[in-house]
């Protein structure tokens, strides 16, 4: 079972000057790519996402001053320029479905040619900062009041020692020659092979374990099949990596003290500076219905959100349909609209990233950069 993570907001008040002190130094690109990832591994981004690096000058490439947004618009562009930025960090990535020219026609276009005209790089994190223990969705739980957190989808190990996919086990007896039978299965591509030996039923036998690819699994299982006493005696696991603590999409939260969802609102929109939010009442509930456990997601939730059991859904944006199956089972539903639920997250990653980068380059917050849309 997961460990919850306790989230008890504070109060932190800092200083923060727009102007590059002349006390920073500057990092290589590929360095300083190396410590962002550090701090939150790429890794961690869904198979979908477009995360990274996506525009790179040419190198060498230094960078001074670190230019943070959540929208990369052309608007925030100009605001990178005038600020002199040698690294834009774009929560989202601008660059998502595959460009196929680099033309002055659409605004995405005209965003990499400026780009690269100016010797600006253009870095995106995007779903690697929701799903990290210290990210967006972290963040946005601080807004709710004193409580424990777990993710909705805990991330799995990118990397571990097991090699493979699969582990395979089969018993080979003395009279079988092990050792021949263990050169003819490390013949075959992706496999790792262990051998030991045992007794099973006063019989001296060699128990071999091996590890292998899902398409050397294929292999392995047609070479056991030749023989039908290795076949019978074969078990076949499949290997699962190990689930990451407090990382992965979305975030359960169980308050300490139960409040009315009216207060919950307030709180909200507090936290991210909203003078007005959706609501979808659940079926059966007031502004006076008591919210003990809040499941949320930066962004977009409808998919990390389904099926998760709490007294109130918290995300950007849902489909109205999504929002009419949660408020019939009696789920409260409040919308913000996407970025409203992540932008305030770049003011805590300044801070994070200049302890984490030893404060050796200039951080800033672009000034321009605003959800889309508002309410008129």
């Amino acid at each position: 079972m997961l460990s919850s993570v306790r989230l008890i907001p504070r109060a932190v008040w800092l200083v923060h000057s727009p102007i590059c002190s002349s006390s920073r130094s500057f990092m290589d690109l590929k360095v300083l790519l190396s410590s962002l990832n550090d701090f939150a591994s790429l890794s961690l981004a869904e198979s979908w996402d477009n995360v990274g690096l996506l525009v790179e000058p040419s190198p060498p490439h230094t960078v001074h001053t670190l230019f943070l947004t959540n929208d990369l618009t052309e608007k925030v562009m100009e605001e990178a320029l005038q600020k002199k930025a040698d690294l834009i960090l774009s929560y989202h990535p601008p660059i998502f479905r595959p460009l196929k020219h680099i033309t002055w026609k659409t605004w995405k276009e005209r965003l990499v040619i400026r780009a690269l005209e100016n010797r600006v790089g253009i870095y995106s994190p995007h779903t690697a900062y929701d799903a990290a223990p210290q990210g967006v969705n972290s963040w946005l739980a601080k807004g709710l009041g004193v409580c424990t957190s777990r993710p909705i989808h805990p991330s799995k190990a990118p990397k571990y020692p097991t090699v493979g996919t699969h582990r395979v086990e089969f018993s080979v007896n003395c009279t079988e020659d092990p050792d021949k039978v263990i050169s003819a299965v490390k013949e075959i591509a992706d496999v790792s092979v262990t051998s030991f030996s045992t007794r099973t039923d006063d019989e001296e036998q060699t128990r071999i374990s091996l590890n292998c690819s899902q398409e050397a699994l294929i292999q392995v299982v047609n070479f056991l099949s030749q023989s039908r006493q290795f076949y019978q005696k074969t078990e076949i696991l499949s290997l699962e990596k190990p689930l990451l603590l407090h990382t992965g999409m979305g975030r359960l939260c169980t308050l300490d003290e139960s409040v009315s969802l009216a207060t919950m609102i307030e709180r909200i929109k507090s936290h991210l500076k909203l003078s007005h939010v959706r609501l979808a009442l659940g079926v059966g509930r007031t502004l006076e219905s008591p919210v003990k456990v809040v499941a949320l997601c930066a962004g977009s939730g409808s998919t990390v959100l389904q099926g998760t059991e709490a007294d109130l859904y918290l995300t950007g944006e849902m489909s109205h349909h999504d929002v009419l199956d949660a408020a019939s089972q009696g789920i409260n539903v409040i919308l913000c609209e996407h970025s409203n639920t992540e932008r305030g997250f770049l003011s805590d990653l300044r801070d994070m990233l200049g302890a984490h980068l030893e404060n050796k380059i200039n951080i800033i917050l672009s000034e321009t950069d605003r959800d889309p849309l508002h309410v008129v």
